[in-house]
Parts: structure tokens; sequence; C-alpha cells
């Protein structure tokens, strides 16, 4: 492995961790107040996505291209990596009876590793 994947895998894991954490947050905090899981997870990942957009554009892929596209891309990919994050919720919590905790931390490791590829070879390629 060479130093620039090397530097670019462990930024990457940085900015995961941090994204995980800010949507883990979120999510905690509403189904604290009594949202319901969907909702927590939906506005959790939409802040989260945000969020993790600017870190990885700035830190992780070093990108200067011109942030509306790349933007673009970036929610276009997060909306397929939602759909794998609710689903899962949703197999997990409604059919296997697994704690809507346990779900969102076994659904979030899904979803890091889809949204690393789609942002390796397709956002910020």
């Amino acid at each position: 492995m060479n130093n620039k994947m090397s530097r670019e895998l462990i930024s990457y894991l940085v900015a995961g961790i941090m994204t995980t954490l800010v949507n883990f947050l979120i999510y905690y905090v509403l189904i604290f107040f009594g949202i319901e899981y969907k909702a927590a997870n939906t506005t959790a990942f939409l802040i989260s996505v945000i969020f993790a957009f600017f870190i990885n554009k700035k830190y992780v892929f070093l990108s200067n291209k011109e942030s509306t596209k790349e933007f673009m891309k970036f929610f276009t990919g997060r909306i397929f990596t939602y759909v794998l994050d609710i689903g899962t919720m949703m197999v997990l919590v409604e059919l296997l009876g697994v704690s809507l905790y346990s779900a969102k931390i076994w659904a979030n490791a899904v979803v890091m590793v889809s949204n690393y590829l789609l942002s390796k070879f397709w956002i910020f390629k």
C-alpha cells in the first residue's frame, strides 16, 4: 500500500468515526426524546451527510473541484446507502427483534463500507 492510499484510508477512518459520532449522537438524542426510530434515523442521516461531505472533500479525498456537482453526486450516493441503512434497521428491529441501539451499530457498519467505495470510485475520483 502506497503512502497516498495509506493516508487516505486513515483519514477516511477518522472522518468516518467523526461522522458516525455525529450520526449516533443525533439518533440517540432523538430516540431519548421519544422520536420514532425511522424518523430519528432519517434526521441523523441528513445532518451527518452534510457533515461527511465537507470533511471527506477537504480532508480525505483532498478535492478542489466545484462543490455543487460533487455534493449532488455525494448526496445521490448517500441516498443509496440510506436505503441500505434504513432497510438494515427495519430488518434488524422489526423482523429480528434487535434493539434500536444494536441495530444502529450494525447498520452503520454496512453503510461505512458502502460509503467509502462510492466516495473513492465515483464521487471524489
